[in-house]
Formats: C-alpha cells, sequence, structure tokens
C-alpha cells in the first residue's frame, strides 16, 4: 500500500476550496514545482536532469534530519555527530530516490485539502487523494517550524505514517543484527540508485 500510494506523497494536482496558510501553502508551492517538473516535455528527454531537480524540489520541504531521528527512534541517542550526520545523508538518499522514481510515474492524481490543524510550530495538513479511476484515501503531512519555514517530517498514508514504518524495519534491524548492519543495507541501497 505504501508503495504504490508513495506517488501522490508528493504529485498531484491541488484542488483547493478553502484558502489555507503557511503550512498548507508551503507543501502546495512544492508540489506545484513537483508536478511542472514530471509535466515538462523537455524535462523528459533528460532523465539525470529531471531526477536531480526533483530531489531538490523534494529536499526543500522535507527535514530529512527530523526524519532520520524519528525513524531510528530510541537508537538515535546513541549515535555519535558524525554518526547523525552519516546516518541522516543515508536516508536522505533512500527517501529523494525512492520517491523521486515513483514521482515519475505520476499520473494526473488529484489531491483535495481537507483541514489544516495548527499546535505551535507543528501543524497537520490532512487532505484526500482521488486517483483518475476515482478511488480515494487520506494523505496527511506532518509539519514542524524551523527558522520560520515549514517543514516535512512525517507523512502519513491511509492511517500509516511513513516514520513509524521506518522506525520498525530500522528497530527489527538493529535489534537482531546491530547498528552497522543497518548503515550498510542503506548504504548497499544507496549504491544501487546511483548504479541505476
Amino acid at each position: 500500500m505504501l508503495k504504490s500510494c508513495a506517488v501522490v506523497i508528493m504529485a498531484g494536482i491541488f484542488l483547493t476550496t478553502n484558502a489555507f496558510a503557511g503550512a498548507t501553502d508551503e507543501v502546495k508551492k512544492t508540489v506545484d514545482e513537483v508536478v511542472r517538473i514530471v509535466s515538462d516535455k523537455n524535462m523528459k528527454k533528460h532523465g539525470l536532469e529531471r531526477r536531480q531537480a526533483l530531489k531538490k524540489t523534494i529536499g526543500a520541504v522535507f527535514d530529512y534530519s527530523e526524519m532520520a531521528k524519528r525513524s531510528l527512534g530510541k537508537h538515535w541517542n546513541q549515535r555519535s555527530p558524525a554518526e547523525r550526520r552519516h546516518f541522516t545523508a543515508l536516508f536522505a538518499s533512500l527517501l529523494e530516490n525512492s520517491y523521486a522514481g515513483k514521482i515519475e510515474s505520476y499520473n494526473n492524481e488529484k489531491i483535495v485539502y481537507l483541514k489544516e490543524t495548527l499546535d505551535g510550530d507543528y501543524a497537520d495538513v490532512k487532505s484526500k487523494v482521488i486517483t483518475p479511476k476515482r478511488d480515494e484515501y487520506s494523505l496527511d503531512y506532518r509539519l514542524i517550524k524551523e527558522n520560520g519555514k515549514w517543514m516535512v517530517y512525517d507523512v502519513v498514508i491511509e492511517g500509516v505514517s511513513l516514520v513509524s514504518n521506518y522506525r520498525d524495519q530500522f528497530n527489527k534491524i538493529v535489534t537482531a543484527n546491530g547498528y552497522n548492519e543497518l548503515v550498510k543495507k542503506l548504504q548497499t541501497k544507496a549504491n544501487e540508485f546511483k548504479a541505476s
């Protein structure tokens, strides 16, 4: 479910019936740029250039450091500053490459915003996705305000948190085989993306 829904996490046409401020606008601005990139006929001829543009755009709204910290969970505190930086870079590579690939298969999915909830420096943006076949499912963004800008730190698809999903996977690997095994798996994944 997560893999099949990932294409619309960052790609979709926004249909807004209400004027939202702040968090929703930040996500909308980024997604509009993603849609522009994947719809650009010139960019389609230049796969590497398009992939780099997508990564840059996604990176502008995803707080990889916060996502990496939450995904590693209790194991984060045991890591040195250098290990944290390295893990964050590997995690960012995993997300960028996973989502850039799926976004490239964009197929006119539409996202309708339903509600924005603010709680200090945190925001929840609730939306629903409508596929060309008229199927619908929920897609919610969790954001944190950093230096005056809203950044996504989690995405929830049909009630399943992306960060919680990774945290469960990572915890199993670290508990069974140690932190170094997790790093090795993420590095292997990053190398596969580079080779493809």
